[in-house]
């Protein structure tokens, strides 16, 4: 994850002994090691032992709780992904974030106000963001801290928690657990992430009038599932209702398109009772917005922008370390088996020996415009290691 040396470890089961010793020997490497620890939903409640492990050990922790767990060419819902520092980097542990647009900016400040004493003189720092999925005002949250820091750091992050998007704590350290939180952590000699979506807008657009929020409650200032379901009949020729929201949703996000003509994913997960459209992440009033296209995954377009990328900003990847972040909503879209080919191509292509990951539920990565943050869904995101 950066450029000091990093130690990756997966571990297929959770067991105290087996977790002490490997972190014992991790240790051994590096004395002051530091841990950010990758647990599997369906394991969350083993979090007890690894928080009593690192403290046992006196090592610092930090963590998160998605989906699954990705290593190679599978998706996995048992056992525990660890990245070890050499010394653990400047991280902050925030919960129960507001949507006041006064306590969201006053936490702003506080957040920008301790990474400005952490910057230095390095050009190249990344700031890695790790939120709960449920908050809905993530896009907010990242305006308010580019505004502040700007091309001081590269931004990249992912979003967890459970993927029904039931609230969950999702969030922890070696002590405690949080739910609506934000997890930072400045990464040091670190170029960023590439993300990549292979989703292309067709040439029909229209406004989302009245949003909230990641909600849409009106689209060309008609109720907002109502127009969602005339641009799925007409593009698709399929008829969406409430009985197959649920269902279908997944496969038609909307695409926000902006000033760049980059197309930034939004997944509508939730149908309220008045036809308002709850997406994953915020989408601001009178956006311009399409129904996209499925991504041309048979055409390798969204590995190949993945491999490029990584190559120009670290060099060849061949023979390295790589962190690899799958939105599991693209995998619901695509299909398991299409999902895992994805993974299995991208290893031969970048012809890493290693790529570890999660499962996300949003993505966070920096437009090709400055490097300016922005929240998507339906992507991946890479970083060397």
């Amino acid at each position: 994850m950066c450029k000091q040396q990093v130690q990756i470890c997966f571990l297929p089961q959770i067991e105290a002994i087996e977790l002490e010793n490997t972190l014992q020997q991790m240790q051994i490497h590096s004395p002051h090691l530091g841990v950010f620890a990758f647990l599997p939903e369906a394991q969350k409640n083993r979090l007890d032992i690894i928080q009593a492990t690192c403290q046992k050990l006196s090592i610092p922790l930090i963590g998160a709780i998605p989906p699954a767990l990705l290593k190679d060419n599978d998706f996995n819902t048992e056992g525990i992904l660890l990245i070890g520092f050499e010394e653990m980097p400047y991280f902050s542990l925030l919960e129960n974030l507001s949507t006041d647009p006064d306590e969201v900016q006053q936490k702003t400040d506080e957040i920008i106000a301790n990474i400005h004493q952490q910057l230095g003189s390095s050009s190249d720092l990344t700031l890695f963001m790790v939120f709960d999925a449920v908050l809905p005002n993530i896009g907010t949250l990242l305006d308010n801290i580019y505004l502040q820091l700007a091309n001081r750091v590269h931004y990249a992050g992912i979003n967890v928690g459970s993927e029904t998007f039931q609230p969950m704590p999702c969030l922890f350290d070696a002590e405690k657990i949080v739910s609506n939180g934000l997890l930072l952590i400045l990464l040091q000699n670190n170029k960023g992430a590439i993300l990549e979506h292979g989703y292309h807008a067709p040439k029909k657009v229209v406004y989302a009038t009245s949003t909230e929020n990641n909600c849409i409650s009106q689209i060309d200032w008609r109720p907002a599932f109502k127009v969602y379901q005339e641009l799925i009949m007409a593009q698709y020729g399929i008829e969406i209702n409430r009985d197959n929201f649920y269902e279908l949703a997944v496969h038609y996000p909307f695409g926000i398109v902006r000033a760049n003509h980059h197309v930034v994913v939004r997944i509508p997960v939730m149908l309220a009772d008045d036809d308002s459209l709850y997406c994953i992440g915020e989408v601001p009033a009178n956006s311009v917005i399409t129904l996209l296209e499925r991504p041309s995954v048979d055409s390798g377009e969204t590995l190949k922008v993945l491999h490029e990328g990584l190559t120009d900003m670290n060099g060849s990847t061949a023979d390295k370390e790589l962190l690899l972040f799958y939105c599991a909503g693209r995998r619901l879209h695509l299909g398991i088996d299409v999902a895992k080919e994805e993974l299995k191509e991208f290893k031969s292509l970048t012809q890493a020996t290693l790529v570890v990951g999660a499962l996300s539920l949003g993505e966070i990565g920096s437009s090709t415009l400055h490097g300016y943050p922005l929240f998507q869904n339906a992507t991946l995101v890479a970083l060397q290691c």
